[in-house]
């Protein structure tokens, strides 16, 4: 820094507090952007909190657990009726300095359809087919983004099942059913009989699930989900001289179709705004380093070259520290045991009790997993099963 000429014990005094200010400053301003990145555990735990009761609830419809699963959908209801993108911790996870990942699990839309899904199959189940009726609704909505308005919901069972249950409360669903059809890629569902008393609701496969990419992980993207099943038939015995009835349940929506198809969010703009002010302030940083490196090397006794040197250095150093704070990552927490394909089939069957076997079949209509169930018919309420590939 002195150009060889031997340093003073003046020079040296100076030198040593300038560097503890500086190692102070760096310290200082380390800590604080630290702080402003970390949560107490029980604090993400409750920003977590709808994410655990999704996973919770698959498990528990997987396991036949309906009680189980209902209060943790319908608290996922309540909490995603009350949280919008202007909530405290979604403002935090804007700021340069804190995660996405830091703010209240909302879920992508997908995620967000399938708690609405869900929660209206369990008010079916219970014969509450106007709340049912809601929640597909609602679950549409979700699809549709209500809030920015740039996507119209394209699932073809929310449609479909806001049709039929409006048939059965003797009202009409067909625009409900015209907008199913419209949104139609594959099998086609068909017209509504309003006296079937049974609907099974089949799952296939693993859902999508998320992953980070960009040079500093600031892009969201989705790996695709599998499934080998890719449709279902239903088998009901012959009971007390009821006839035995055979019924097709075709997958009529893919989540990963879902997932991929939906176009940038909101977020994705911060994050990669985030990801522009992370690397202009790394490379301020190395600039403003070697600048002052090369002025204070040649100061001498120049003290203003040696200010304006050192002015440099700790500008510098100070920006590879906020460079380094800067937190651009997409959040990846996930609805990991989602299924991929969603089927349905619904038919008559007379009271009493019964049994059925459902075969879920390859692309090539080979039976690849059956599930056997037992239920009754009960005369005037409608029974409704929920079956998985992946059930225990």
């Amino acid at each position: 820094m002195f150009n060889g000429s031997r340093p003073t014990r003046a020079d040296k005094r100076a030198l040593s507090a300038f560097r503890n200010v500086l190692r102070a400053a760096l310290m200082g301003l380390a800590l604080g952007l630290a702080g402003c990145s970390s949560l107490p555990p029980e604090e993400q735990a409750r920003r977590d909190r709808v994410l655990n009761e999704d996973r919770e609830a698959s498990t528990f419809l997987r396991a036949g657990n309906y009680a189980a699963a209902k209060p943790l959908l319908d608290d996922a209801v309540i909490t995603l009726g009350g949280l919008t993108a202007g909530d405290r911790s979604a403002r935090e996870a804007r700021s340069y300095f804190k995660e996405e990942s830091r703010k209240a699990f909302r879920g992508e839309p997908y995620e967000r359809v399938m708690v609405y899904y869900y929660r209206g199959i369990l008010y079916w189940m219970d014969g509450e087919l106007d709340n049912a009726r809601a929640c597909f609704r609602s679950a549409a909505l979700q699809d549709a983004d209500p809030e920015q308005h740039q996507f119209d919901s394209d699932y073809v069972l929310l449609d479909y099942l806001d049709g039929l249950a409006s048939e059965k409360i003797s009202g009409s669903g067909s625009d409900a059913l015209q907008r199913a059809l419209k949104v139609v890629r594959g099998a086609q569902p068909p017209a509504y009989d309003k006296a079937a008393n049974i609907l099974v609701f089949v799952e296939m496969g693993q859902g999508p699930t998320k992953y980070a990419a960009g040079t500093h992980g600031e892009q969201l993207h989705f790996s695709a989900g599998s499934s080998v099943a890719v449709s279902a038939v239903v088998r009901v015995d012959a009971t007390n001289g009821a006839p035995a009835i055979t019924a097709a349940a075709p997958a009529y929506d893919d989540l990963t179709y879902q997932a991929t198809t939906r176009g940038g969010r909101q977020m994705d703009f911060i994050l990669a705004n985030k990801a522009v002010f992370k690397d202009s302030t790394d490379n301020f940083g190395n600039a403003a380093i070697l600048s002052g490196a090369i002025l204070a090397s040649q100061g001498g006794r120049n003290s203003n070259m040696d200010e304006v040197g050192a002015g440099l250095l700790l500008a510098g150093l100070v920006s590879k520290v906020v460079s380094a704070a800067t937190t651009p990552a997409a959040d990846t927490r996930c609805w990991n045991n989602l299924p991929n394909l969603l089927g349905f089939t619904a038919f008559r069957l007379p009271p009493g009790r019964r049994s059925a076997t459902v075969e879920f079949l390859n692309p090539a209509g080979q039976i690849i997993a059956t599930r056997k169930v037992e239920f009754e018919v009960v005369p005037g309420r409608d029974t409704v099963l929920l079956l998985s590939d992946r059930n225990p």
